[in-house]
């Protein structure tokens, strides 16, 4: 028996599991360019760049949001599959 499901479809949570890793990586070069003023001895950057460090978290939520909604699909999938 063949799946129904086709190679290049988005799997429940596929969205939101890439829209996180955008984030997280956005949050990870804001951190970055934050960090690097204290490390070269500089002026600071304003303290919203402190505040785009924290899409870094955001984005690691988002990813597991998404992961967790696939877990969930998979779950609701087998359970249909075994009745």
């Amino acid at each position: 028996m063949r799946d129904k499901t086709q190679t290049n479809s988005a799997a429940p949570g596929d969205r939101l599991i890439r829209a996180g890793a955008v984030l997280f990586f956005i949050g990870t070069v804001a951190t970055l360019v934050t960090v690097a003023p204290f490390l070269l001895g500089t002026t600071p950057f304003p303290t919203y760049m402190f505040g785009l460090s924290m899409l870094m978290g955001v984005g690691f939520l988002v990813a597991g949001a998404g992961v967790f909604q696939s877990i969930a699909a998979g779950r609701r999938q087998a359970r249909g599959a075994s009745r």
